[in-house]
């Protein structure tokens, strides 16, 4: 019956495309919840879409009605305080999910070979949502609304010869106004399905290479099939996620809100201190490590820029953090250090804020272009000739073996109950069949045994080289 379903359904294309995608798609076996982060950014892209168009009804894209729209909206509209809520909170969640999504890709290396158009991808992905929700958050046409796009945009006024020329044909004119306005919702509208047509490529890249275990391993040998296990650990991540998501629009809508955008837009009075929204502080506070106005230019498009670099700077033949100390390490101290520069972002440019803010925009460029290969490197070196108790290769190689036992096992008893199955319903011997089964799993599982013994040797002696070293070290020192 099992199989005539199977049958049926590759007949299909449309089922046969679910099924191998969505059902059957083998996942490993030992993925953690920060792999539901994927999943919860595409849900929240799509919550952003829908909430989106349905602001799109009601909205004005027109200088002197787009902050009474609004108004409209939240007052008026049956349910559109919940929509605009939804919305404006949802460009924040949406970067949170999307900030550790690249978390894990860092930590795990999901960047490294195969997978590094894969990585490309996510990058292109990261953009387009940073330009999408720039040219958003231009539209309410709020204090902090209209200086932060006169700001931004008159950043490319910093280009030498044809700097000036590009900002005016953004704005559409001398300053930021009506035709700057109509555009953006123009281009705000659009980018969306943009970043779903990447996404859907992301994901065709995704299952093309398969996922990354925890351990770093590529094969599919501890594989099971998303649903409805991993199906069902998505759901309960996307249950977490929507109670703090309720809770925050329910009781704090406008926690992650700028009160001066709940001023009309005043081009004759300037805020006292212009700040983009939280998830572009990062970016903002390189840019102002810089006295010179085209180096922050070029150093805040470059921190981002950077992150194509990776796979192919990155010297480490060891895929997960988890077994890489050094580089584990500093990527710590360099996420706290990304805080840092979303805090700095937000303080006026002023001691001690400018100094803090240039050293940690240093240590942010100093882990991606230095430290991530240069811990490779030297995690390399010491497994070859200091015996660094770095074993990550080893540790993962016998994690598989122990893995790949497992598997034969259960599929050793689920081909013998099948036998016996076979044989209660034809009543025909099946004594040689079992026979040559007990002779093959008892081959393999020696086999699998030994190469796990001779692993867990090499780990032993390298840990007990490990010692040896450091006394020899500590008795150099004394």
């Amino acid at each position: 019956m099992k199989n005539k379903l199977k049958t049926r359904i590759n007949r299909d294309d449309i089922i046969s495309i679910i099924d191998s995608h969505l059902i059957s798609y083998p996942t490993p076996e030992d993925i953690n919840y920060s792999w539901s982060f994927g999943f919860l950014s595409g849900i929240t892209l799509l919550l952003q879409i829908v909430t989106g168009i349905f602001l799109s009804m009601h909205y004005t894209p027109e200088v002197n009605l787009a902050f009474d729209s609004i108004e409209h909206i939240m007052r008026n509209v049956n349910g559109g305080w919940f929509i605009r809520y939804a919305h404006a909170n949802g460009s924040s969640f949406f970067f949170i999910v999307i900030y550790f999504h690249i978390l894990k890709g860092l930590y795990y290396g999901s960047y490294l070979y195969p997978k590094r158009a894969l990585w490309f991808s996510g990058i292109v992905i990261f953009l387009l949502t940073m330009a999408t929700a720039f040219i958003g958050y231009v539209l309410p046409w709020g204090q902090m609304s209209y200086w932060g796009a006169t700001v931004i945009t008159n950043l490319f006024s910093a280009l030498p010869q044809v700097g000036q020329s590009i900002v005016q044909w953004i704005w559409g004119g001398f300053a930021v106004g009506n035709s700057t306005l109509n555009r953006f919702f123009s281009l705000h509208f659009l980018f969306p399905f943009l970043i779903c047509g990447v996404v859907f490529l992301h994901l065709v890249l995704l299952h093309r290479v398969g996922s990354t275990s925890p351990l770093g391993l590529t094969h599919k040998v501890n594989s099971i099939s998303f649903y409805p296990y991993f199906f069902i650990k998505d759901l309960f991540a996307l249950q977490i996620f929507l109670l703090i998501f309720a809770i925050v629009i329910f009781y704090f809508p406008n926690i992650l809100g700028h009160p001066d955008n709940y001023i009309e837009a005043n081009s004759l009075s300037t805020p006292a201190h212009i700040t983009p929204e939280w998830y572009y502080t990062p970016d903002y506070a390189i840019l102002r490590s810089f006295p010179n106005k085209l180096a922050g230019v070029v150093a805040m498009i470059a921190a981002i820029l950077v992150l194509f670099l990776l796979p192919f700077i990155d010297t480490t033949k060891i895929r997960s953090g988890h077994f890489r100390k050094i580089y584990s390490t500093f990527l710590w101290i360099w996420v706290v250090n990304f805080i840092i520069l979303g805090w700095i972002g937000q303080k006026p440019v002023e001691s001690p804020y400018t100094e803090i803010g240039q050293v940690a925009t240093f240590y942010y460029f100093l882990f991606l272009l230095v430290i991530i290969p240069l811990s490779g490197k030297i995690e390399d070196y010491g497994r070859k000739n200091w015996k660094v108790p770095v074993n990550g290769l080893l540790r993962a190689q016998i994690y598989r073996c122990i893995e790949i036992e497992a598997i034969i096992t259960k599929e050793y008893l689920d081909d013998k109950k099948r036998y016996i199955s076979y044989s209660n319903i034809t009543g025909s011997s099946i004594h040689k069949q079992l026979t040559d089964l007990d002779i093959y799993y008892t081959v393999l599982k020696n086999e699998i045994e030994e190469k796990r013994l001779l692993k867990q040797k090499a780990l032993n002696e390298n840990q007990l080289s490990f010692k040896i070293w450091r006394l020899f070290k500590y008795i150099r020192i004394q």
